[in-house]
């Protein structure tokens, strides 16, 4: 990992990708709102890293993902990048009458189609979110969150 200080008001770090790195990056940004006295805004931030982290983690293989954290007037800015070209997909709930039973699942695995809802997440607690594709490859993720 290595990280540096953006014109003082951010970071810009890199990561293994790694199943240790959500948890890296929530305690980095936790420092950083609490250096910048916005720790009104934290819990929400440290919940969209750890979707925006473990998406990037998940679709990057053995490569590097990289975080960029910056301070803006109104809120901060949160950017994710990794490697694969496939843009995130937001998967919406089953309306609740096509809901599975509430019975165990028959491997451990099965999450009857449960998981990606994420970026729903993300969608929620942010004010603006998006994709940036980059050249040659891979993508930037972003979330904006306002104070």
């Amino acid at each position: 990992m290595s990280a540096r200080a953006v014109a003082g008001h951010g970071l810009d770090t890199a990561f293994l990708a790694a199943w240790t790195a959500p948890a890296q990056v929530r305690m980095q940004l936790s420092l950083r709102l609490a250096s910048w006295g916005m720790t009104g805004i934290a819990g929400d931030v440290a919940l969209i890293a750890s979707e925006l982290v473990t998406n990037a983690v998940r679709h990057a293989g053995d490569g590097e993902i990289r975080v960029r954290f910056t301070r803006e007037a109104r809120g901060v800015l949160l950017e994710v990048w990794d490697a694969c070209d496939r843009r995130p997909v937001c998967r919406r709930p089953a309306p609740s009458a096509d809901a599975p039973p509430r019975t165990p699942a028959p491997d451990p695995g099965y999450d009857y189609g449960m998981g990606g809802r994420g970026l729903l997440i993300v969608e929620e607690l942010a004010a603006q979110c998006g994709v940036v594709p980059t050249e040659p490859r891979g993508k930037w993720v972003w979330a904006r969150v306002a104070l």
